[in-house]
């Protein structure tokens, strides 16, 4: 059930049954060679869809407008402060509880989003809001990597692109289609949330835009796999949130 494509007569009568509705949350940014620059936002939306679907649930407009300023220096990338992010969200949720919406659940798809969603939430009471990013689940991280391993990466991985794959056109891998340079554990972990610093560092570095992620390990097959893990994961992760 699409907020948008709902009648406001249609909300108010959900209202009188249901307290909960889905946001997609992701960015618009580049993912490497064959990574759709939407890819978090699409990620997240076509996960939120079908959960919606499955839970007889609305969903709100995915947003793709988030902060992912380490990634302006490649072109497309559209990224907005986390002040304007976070701002705009807290906005969101004031409007949506105002209106009778009790639960208000953040599907993510950028990791830069959840420190600025994370603020958010501590502004409302607690059990009113709830983030999760589509990869914490332990069924959905198993598959990643069983298909991936340490070739999952941090940024334009293969089991985000295969996602989009299983909806959005596949694009060739290209560039992709040699293995990237390896990271280690550590600096893995130092760049844990995107914290990739300057946009022009981070493209010298990394100058096909992946970090550590073997895109053209990606396949729809594989996809398929994923979205329908997250989709049962998320499913029961907002069953419990809601009840």
């Amino acid at each position: 059930m699409k907020l948008v494509e709902s009648t406001w007569l249609e909300v108010e009568a959900y209202l009188k049954h249901a307290s909960g509705i889905i946001i997609p949350c992701g960015s618009t940014e580049q993912h490497g060679p064959m990574g759709l620059i939407g890819t978090d936002a699409l990620c997240a939306e076509l996960i939120a869809g079908r959960v919606a679907d499955e839970t007889s649930t609305l969903v709100a407009p995915a947003l793709f407008y988030s902060p992912a300023p380490f990634n302006t220096g490649f072109p497309g990338t559209l990224s907005v402060s986390e002040e304007l992010f976070q701002a705009m969200v807290g906005e969101i949720l004031c409007c949506l509880i105002a209106q009778g919406f009790r639960s208000v659940y953040f599907l993510n798809g950028h990791g830069a989003n959840i420190a600025p969603l994370s603020r958010c939430a501590a502004n409302h009471p607690p059990g009113r809001t709830r983030i999760r990013s589509w990869w914490d689940f332990p069924a959905v991280d198993a598959l990643r990597r069983d298909y991936y391993g340490d070739w999952e990466g941090l940024h334009a991985t293969p089991s985000e692109i295969a996602i989009t794959q299983t909806r959005y056109r596949a694009v060739p891998a290209g560039l992709a289609a040699a293995p990237p340079q390896a990271l280690s554990a550590a600096e893995a972990a130092s760049r844990a949330g995107d914290r990739h610093g300057h946009p022009d560092q981070h493209r010298r570095q990394f100058p096909d835009g992946r970090v550590g992620a073997h895109s053209a390990l990606a396949n729809p097959g594989q996809g398929g796999a994923l979205l329908a893990a997250a989709v049962a994961a998320v499913s029961e992760d907002y069953a419990d949130f809601v009840n």
